[in-house]
């Protein structure tokens, strides 16, 4: 197995930029999504396609990209196991785990727009909108100066 992991882990690492991308637009994208959402009428056309808009992105982007990142992530590592023997790997795995948490509060507050049962202001997602972003730049600094 290490030698099938080993032979393709240029390709894992690959998909494993892929999902990130993918996973991070979402997450970008969604809280944003929530803000403009929160100034349109419950009964109306567009927030209907809010609402569309929201689940498709969660449910057939973000949330595979998600578990593909994880998964290409998990690769990667047992393909380099004296990776954990440096720390920056923990705390950009921590930041990832906090990504992940994020992920699962957006999905919970997208089914409260879905019932019509959001109470925050569009200034609450805004300001929500900037965490990714956050972790996104210590993640990718971690992984590439790899400070410590």
């Amino acid at each position: 197995m290490q030698d099938f992991i080993s032979s393709y882990s240029l390709w894992f690492k690959a998909f494993h930029i892929i999902s990130v991308i993918a996973w991070m637009a979402g997450l970008l994208y969604l809280p944003r999504l929530f803000a403009y959402h929160v100034d349109v009428g419950h009964d109306s056309l567009t927030s209907q396609t809010f609402k569309i808009m929201e689940r498709r992105l969660l449910k057939m982007i973000m949330t595979p990209a998600m578990l593909s990142t994880w998964i290409f992530g998990f690769l990667m590592s047992v393909g380099n196991p004296t990776l954990f023997d440096q720390s920056w790997i923990h705390v950009k795995l921590l930041c990832v785990v906090g990504l992940s948490a994020l992920h699962m509060v957006f999905a919970t507050w997208r089914k409260k727009f879905e019932s019509d049962q959001n109470t925050h202001s569009a200034k609450f997602y805004k300001i929500w909108n900037e965490i990714p972003a956050l972790l996104m730049v210590i993640i990718i600094i971690l992984a590439v100066v790899k400070p410590f």
